[in-house]
């Protein structure tokens, strides 16, 4: 299996975010979607990876920077028939290599919190992510998972006596 940056040209990579958002919009009410399109995924300032094996788009995942020490994981997707051959943790792992190089202190994420997410949740939890609260511009949402992963040791102030 090949993960590389990708410039999310190729139709079979466009297709893969259309069943996505697909599947975000049938498994959340329309105000609890999160998910980006492939407009939005080429902003400057996230980073698309896809994984291909044999040429074929396996799975894809994104990282966002949210500011100079955090970032986001954002459109994580497997195809369905690629699911449980270890892709996502591939992608997740190779993200993580990158967030660590930038220097990140922490990752976050928001995913559903219905049953059809429970899969994702238990990857996160296997890779040490754990609830949180709302993170950068998101608000309460029953709908919503959030989770982080500290990458750092957290900066802890000092007090002088």
């Amino acid at each position: 299996m090949t993960i590389q940056i990708d410039p999310l040209q190729d139709q079979a990579v466009v297709d893969l975010l259309r069943d996505h958002l697909a599947d975000m919009h049938a498994n959340s009410p329309p105000e609890s979607v999160h998910a980006l399109d492939v407009a939005a995924l080429r902003a400057p300032n996230i980073t698309f990876w896809s994984a291909r094996q044999g040429g074929e788009i396996q799975g894809c995942i994104a990282l966002k920077q949210l500011d100079a020490h955090s970032g986001e994981i954002k459109s994580m997707r497997t195809r369905a028939q690629s699911r449980g051959r270890g892709i996502a943790s591939a992608l997740l792992q190779t993200l993580l290599a990158e967030a660590r190089r930038r220097g990140y202190h922490r990752l976050y994420l928001e995913t559903g919190s219905q049953a059809f997410f429970a899969p994702a949740h238990g990857l996160y939890r296997r890779f040490g992510f754990v609830a949180c609260g709302p993170f950068a511009d998101y608000g309460p949402d029953p709908h919503s998972c959030f989770m982080r992963l500290p990458l750092q040791p957290e900066l802890v102030p000092t007090q002088e006596s």
